[in-house]
């Protein structure tokens, strides 16, 4: 059984520790889909949704990498990272959902897929905030690490 690496030997909560990892190139990709009602993707103009608040999701894609910055404050046993980048694609799938796509790296002992998660989470968040005043009958139907590379071992879900 893999041992829970934030659990210390005596049960406690710990941070990891990264002290002897190695220095490496470590990307992570996670994606959150939201879906819209009917109402509110008829909304949708070149790509984007204009609210009384703005561009829905240049706002969100903003939203998202300053999330992803401030993981290290949001999550409680995260190390606080200094993200080399974070890029954010949103766009819609065959079923018209809005997937959205978040993209970090860095170089250093310890992955960002946290970052990537996070900055999803968040840019997902703030579509449903936007949107909101149109219709409460959205969903933030799932969000999942899509891949990760360095560190132990390398990660792409199929």
């Amino acid at each position: 059984m893999e041992v829970l690496s934030h659990i210390d030997h005596n049960g406690n909560p710990t941070m990891v520790d990264v002290s002897e990892k190695q220095v490496t190139k470590r990307t992570a990709t996670a994606r959150s889909i939201v879906v819209l009602p009917a109402a509110v993707l008829k909304q949708l103009s070149n790509d984007d949704l204009q609210t009384k608040k703005g561009s829905v999701f240049q706002t969100a894609i903003i939203a998202g990498i300053m999330a992803a910055k401030k993981t290290g404050d949001l999550i409680p046993l995260c190390h606080p990272l200094g993200l080399e980048n974070c890029n954010i694609h949103i766009g819609l799938n065959e079923l018209q959902e809005v997937v959205i796509d978040c993209t970090a790296s860095i170089t250093a002992k310890t992955g960002v897929e946290m970052e990537a998660l996070v900055g999803a989470s968040i840019a997902a968040l703030t579509v449903y905030d936007m949107c909101k005043a149109m219709s409460h009958d959205i969903i933030i139907k799932e969000t999942k690490l899509i891949a990760k590379t360095g560190g132990k071992r390398d990660f792409s879900r199929t």
